[in-house]
C-alpha cells in the first residue's frame, strides 16, 4: 500500500490532465456541437467526414513530411554527442548548455526569430545566399519547401535534448570494449559502428520515438512562422493546426474531437510500427 500511496498524486494528476480529456474527446467525437447549442449524438458522422475531407488528408501528409524530415535530428544528435564525448574535452558543461538553450526557449520566440532569418528581402540566410551568387528563396511562401523549412527549425530547437540523451548513452559504453577492439586492430570507424552504435541503440530508439511523437504534434512553429493568412498555409498545415482551426475558430468541437482522436490513433500506429521494427536493429544487454 505504501507504494500505491506514493504514486497516488501522480495518478490523480494523470487522470485529471490526461485520461479524462482523452475520454471526453472520444465522447465529443460522436457529438454535433456548436457555440450556442448543446450536444447531439450523430454517431460516426465526423469520422465519415474525415475520410472525405481534403484538408484533413493534406494535414496528414504535411505532418508525416514534418516527422520524416524531423528524423534527421537523430543522426545529427549522434554526430554532435560523439564529438562532445571526446575524452578530455574542455568546457563540456558549457557546450551542453549551448546546445540545450533552444530546447528551453519559448517556441513563440524561436518562431519569430526564424521568421526574420527566413525573410526574403533582409533575412541573413538569403543575404548569405546572395553573397554566394544564389538567388533569394521564399522559404515561407513556396508550397514545395515551406514545410521542410519549418521542420528544419524544429530540428534546431529540439536537437539539444536528443544530444543530451544520446550523450548519456555514450557515457555508459565500457571503455574496455574499445581498448580490446583497438588492440585487435579495429579502427575508429569500425569501433564506432560495431561497438558504440549497437551499445547505444536503445537510446537511439528512444530518441527516435520521442522525436516522431513530438513532430506529429507540432503546432507552435507552423502557426507562428507561416500563419493562417499565408497563401501557402494549407501546404504547411498539420493535424494539430487543423484541429485548432476547426475547434477554436469554427467552434465545431465535435469534428475537432474526431480530428484529435484520429491523431492519437495515428501516433499509436506509428509508434507501434517503430516498436516492431526495433526488433531488427536495437540490441539490449
Amino acid at each position: 500500500m505504501t507504494g500505491y500511496l506514493f504514486i497516488l498524486p501522480l495518478f490523480l494528476g494523470a487522470a485529471v490532465l490526461f485520461f479524462y480529456p482523452i475520454l471526453r474527446s472520444f465522447e465529443l467525437s460522436f457529438m454535433q456541437t456548436g457555440v450556442f447549442k448543446g450536444e447531439t449524438f450523430v454517431g460516426l458522422k465526423h469520422y465519415r467526414h474525415l475520410m472525405d475531407d481534403p484538408k484533413m488528408w493534406q494535414a496528414m501528409v504535411n505532418s508525416m513530411i514534418y516527422a520524416l524530415v524531423g528524423l534527421l535530428e537523430v543522426p545529427l544528435a549522434i554526430f554532435f554527442a560523439s564529438l562532445l564525448n571526446t575524452p578530455g574535452l574542455r568546457f563540456l558543461s558549457f557546450y551542453r548548455v549551448l546546445f540545450f538553450l533552444p530546447v528551453v526557449t519559448m517556441p513563440t520566440a524561436v518562431g519569430m526569430v526564424w521568421q526574420l532569418l527566413y525573410n526574403v528581402d533582409y533575412g541573413p540566410i538569403n543575404q548569405g545566399l546572395a553573397l554566394a551568387g544564389f538567388p533569394p528563396v521564399s522559404w515561407l511562401t513556396q508550397p514545395v519547401i515551406v514545410i521542410v523549412a519549418v521542420a528544419a527549425v524544429g530540428i534546431w530547437s529540439g536537437l539539444g535534448q536528443s544530444i543530451i540523451l544520446i550523450l548519456s548513452g555514450l557515457q555508459t559504453v565500457p571503455p574496455d570494449l574499445h581498448e580490446a577492439a583497438e588492440m585487435d586492430g579495429a579502427g575508429p570507424l569500425q569501433r564506432f559502428f560495431r561497438i558504440t552504435l549497437p551499445m547505444i541503440s536503445p537510446t537511439i530508439f528512444l530518441v527516435a520515438v520521442l522525436n516522431v511523437i513530438k513532430s506529429l504534434q507540432v503546432f507552435d512553429l507552423i502557426y507562428i512562422m507561416v500563419g493562417p493568412k499565408n497563401p501557402v498555409f494549407d501546404q504547411a498545415q498539420t493535424i494539430v493546426t487543423y484541429f485548432f482551426e476547426v475547434g477554436f475558430v469554427e467552434h465545431d468541437r465535435g469534428y475537432a474531437a474526431a480530428i484529435v482522436i484520429s491523431l492519437l490513433a495515428m501516433i499509436m500506429m506509428v509508434t507501434g510500427l517503430q516498436f516492431y521494427l526495433q526488433k531488427k536493429w536495437v540490441h539490449y544487454g
